[in-house]
């Protein structure tokens, strides 16, 4: 039977209707990036630093380079004009979009993702990611960071070589103030820690706990294998956890898109991390979405903010366990024989 659940940390409803199962069908793989389809050369690769901005930080060993992070060529947000918002009419309401957008470059390697990256090289993505939104906490006039991956053009992706956005933005967007104040509402405490503990008790929707994070598809699943990473460590800002705790949830992550990988295919996706706003006090918890791009939102989406999930999120977890065991066990495998 289809059933509307509520999202706790965005207070909306979710429609997770499994009688639309059939429509898996409809699933598509991963479209390739323009970069890929026109033969253009990749501005990310060893050898084609010049063709990019300079190198804001360099992670790696002298003379070479594991993980990069460049001003993005064409900002979203830039400069350091204040927040000052004007009035040009009744309706007309606007302030300068400054800020600071970064590329973060996962690998000098063009055909790994997230989801292949060795140990190492997953520790320096983290360690970037939480070097940049401490810089960005101490740059004037930002208020909060988001950081994405895109995977694929489906998911946003303009090159096909693996990386990531970095924007530290001088307003708090409504996702985030809309979870902050989920947060605050939820009368048992931590309520991502509430959800952790009880998809561990219940164990239908996980899909791995380790010792820094725990792995399930949320009961509130808006979209089809939607996957939600919680740091075992309860804090409100990414960039001040620990580094052995940042670098276990990056794992995590990765075993998320291995699963996907396997289970799914090829598939775009977006990775989303929520952090509190920077002089946020109130109840939060940093975690992290894993968003599949399977479907499109149409107008029922569209007119009303309703997702209608056609893969229930006990069948999503089931799924993706599975994949994550034969993933795990293919990756077992290569190494014996390589050694």
């Amino acid at each position: 039977m289809n059933q509307l659940r509520i999202d706790p940390l965005s207070g909306r409803w979710v429609t997770v209707a499994t009688d639309r199962a059939p429509r898996q069908a409809l699933f598509v793989p991963r479209q390739p990036t323009l970069d890929s389809l026109e033969g253009i050369p990749c501005p990310f690769c060893p050898g084609m630093e010049a063709s990019a901005p300079p190198a804001l930080e360099i992670y790696g060993a002298s003379g070479t380079w594991l993980v990069r992070v460049l001003p993005n060529r064409y900002p979203a947000f830039e400069g350091d004009a204040p927040f000052v918002i004007e009035n040009r009419g009744p309706v007309f309401t606007e302030a300068p979009a400054s800020g600071i957008h970064e590329v973060l470059v996962l690998s000098p390697d063009h055909d790994v993702t997230m989801a292949s990256l060795p140990d190492e090289q997953v520790s320096l993505v983290m360690l970037a990611i939480r070097d940049r939104v401490e810089e960005h906490e101490n740059t004037p006039g930002l208020r909060y960071s988001q950081v994405i991956i895109n995977h694929g053009r489906q998911a946003g992706a303009s090159i096909a070589h693996p990386h990531g956005q970095l924007l530290g933005i001088p307003f708090v967007p409504r996702e985030l103030a809309d979870e902050q104040a989920s947060f605050e509402r939820f009368a048992g405490g931590c309520v991502v820690c509430a959800a952790a503990a009880a998809e561990q008790t219940f164990e239908s929707r996980m899909i791995q706990a380790t010792e820094h994070a725990v792995t399930f598809c949320p009961y509130w699943s808006g979209t089809p294998y939607e996957i939600l990473v919680v740091p075992r460590d309860h804090g409100a800002h990414l960039h001040r956890a620990s580094t052995e705790g940042i670098v276990g949830v990056g794992r995590a992550v990765r075993s998320a898109l291995r699963a996907v990988n396997e289970g799914l295919g090829d598939v775009a996706y977006n990775v989303v991390f929520h952090s509190a706003p920077y002089s946020a006090t109130g109840e939060y918890h940093w975690h992290v979405h894993i968003l599949p791009c399977l479907t499109t939102r149409a107008g029922f989406e569209l007119g009303t903010g309703v997702m209608i999930n056609v893969v229930g999120p006990e069948k999503a977890a089931e799924d993706l366990r599975d994949a994550l065991r034969r993933a795990e066990q293919d990756t077992a495998g290569s190494v014996i024989a390589a050694s």
